[in-house]
């Protein structure tokens, strides 16, 4: 009997569908209790209205650790908790508020834009706005004030003349022929240069004659003296006044055109100097041995340092626009770029480019983004390539089926012309960064030795081994009249 009876308390236990006896009051059934028993208490009009000013049954006050209460908010004024803020934070709130409503200031952002521009610049080569896929020939009008929806105006404006591309008329006629009677055909060498004060200074043999493209007149300003020697190379300093001359006897001569005078003559090559670049008053000399020779033409001790990074002949060397690097190229296939610093330029190279498979003698600074160099390959290379100075990186490679000789950069329409021998033996025009060929102009029997740009930048000397100089008149900046292709008549004259 008794074993039966605890089998029916183990199952009473276990049962979970029976109400818990012994167990504390559910709440819901304490909610209950309490809501009848205060319906049932309130017989007062009064009372009953304030009673539903409050409807919870949550006390309003709680006693604390020391024994006093503490007011508990109630649900008639909300469960959010709302902190107590000082003046000092409120004012500090009211100046963020009023801040992120003003408008940017414009010397602000111009002044974020322009570093944004000149990092782009660095890193990429170019500006990145500039160099878009897809690119709009005209800016979209602007909205009138007051007007709602821009996007209406961007997308259904009718094309103005501003923005309908104009395309240029480029005659493929030289303007004028200059004959230029032993010229040594020497791809190494570099014999002419287009000055500032608007002279060509051409190196004919042991010559050097000088052309005034303003009014015609040729003036012979120098001729060597040895029996068999030469001239290598000429260069114009940046005033135009001052010309300075290579010769085969290893020397570099400093002349004053306006008096037509030698100024001085400064030794230390041991070789031929072909190529020559000023930077202001520093003069920096290549020659066939592979050293580079900085000079100081205002001192007495001209020479400055030696750079020593080529294995063959110099045929290529210029400076940068704004002074900061010096590039040469050589027969080694080399291009190297030396920082310049005060007193000429580093002993080491900055970066030594090995891209090319030809000799290098085509070398031209981009003058409106000036760390970027381009550069030419001889025969069995035949390659033109963009390179970014700052990081040191090829952004491009065109191979243009014949052997590069000269490159100019064109500012007034920011293209790259270019000179070629074997096999075309043309003057190419690029369109830049995309290397996109704009023309070809072509009417010399030999290869094209040098290039050189005019001072206004609307004209291109080319001088070939056929022994003429032709004159291209590609690049003026507003033409007045499209010359037609029959019309253009051609002046012939002699150097000599």
């Amino acid at each position: 009997m008794s074993h039966f009876g605890f089998e029916n308390d183990i199952h009473s236990v276990l049962k979970l569908d029976m109400p818990i006896t012994n167990a504390p009051m559910a709440r819901w059934q304490r909610k209950a209790s309490t809501s009848t028993s205060s319906n049932t208490g309130s017989l007062s009009p009064n009372k009953g209205a304030n009673r539903s000013l409050s409807t919870s049954k949550t006390p309003s006050k709680t006693p604390g650790k020391n024994g006093k209460t503490q007011s508990t908010p109630s649900k008639a004024r909300g469960d959010r908790f709302i902190p107590v803020r000082n003046a000092k934070q409120m004012d500090v709130a009211s100046f963020l508020l009023s801040k992120e409503n003003e408008p940017a200031e414009e010397s602000t952002s111009a002044a974020a834009q322009s570093t944004q521009k000149a990092w782009s610049v660095t890193l990429n080569g170019y500006d990145l706005e500039e160099a878009k896929i897809l690119h709009l020939g005209g800016k979209p009008l602007n909205a009138p004030e007051g007007y709602q929806n821009n996007l209406k105006v961007l997308y259904s404006q009718v094309p103005t003349p501003v923005s309908i591309k104009k395309t240029r008329y480029i005659s493929t006629v030289p303007e004028r022929i200059l004959d230029a009677p032993e010229l040594r055909n020497d791809f190494y060498l570099n014999l002419m240069d287009w000055g500032r004060q608007n002279f060509l200074a051409v190196a004919l043999s042991e010559h050097v004659y000088l052309w005034d493209a303003a009014q015609g007149d040729i003036v012979l300003l120098k001729k060597m003296e040895e029996e068999n020697s030469y001239i290598c190379s000429v260069s114009w300093s940046k005033d135009g006044n001052f010309l300075a001359v290579g010769t085969s006897d290893c020397k570099v001569e400093l002349w004053d055109v306006q008096y037509q005078k030698r100024l001085r003559s400064m030794d230390g090559h041991r070789a031929r100097v072909g190529c020559l670049s000023w930077n202001d008053h520093l003069l920096s000399s290549g020659s066939r041995s592979g050293l580079i020779h900085q000079h100081d033409v205002r001192v007495a001790d001209h020479h400055l340092s030696t750079l020593r990074g080529h294995s063959q002949e110099i045929c290529g060397l210029t400076w940068s626009p704004d002074g900061r690097y010096l590039a040469s190229g050589g027969n080694d296939n080399t291009v190297n770029i030396w920082s310049g610093v005060q007193g000429g330029a580093q002993q080491n190279a900055v970066h030594s480019f090995t891209e090319h498979e030809g000799a290098v003698k085509a070398l031209a600074w981009c003058p409106w983004q000036p760390s970027i160099l381009a550069s030419g390959g001889g025969t069995s290379d035949r390659h033109i390539r963009i390179w970014n100075v700052n990081s040191g990186s090829c952004i491009t490679a065109w191979d243009t089926q014949s052997q590069v000789s000269s490159l100019v950069f064109a500012p007034n329409y920011k293209e790259l012309v270019s000179g070629h021998g074997f096999s075309h033996d043309k003057v190419f025009i690029w369109k830049y960064p995309s290397l996109t060929k704009v023309t070809e102009l072509q009417g010399h029997e030999g290869r094209i030795l040098n290039l050189a740009l005019s001072p206004d930048g609307s004209t291109v000397a080319s001088i070939s081994a056929d022994e003429t100089i032709r004159l291209w008149k590609c690049f003026e900046k507003d033409p007045s009249k499209k010359a037609k292709p029959g019309s253009s008549s051609i002046i012939q004259q002699h150097i000599r």
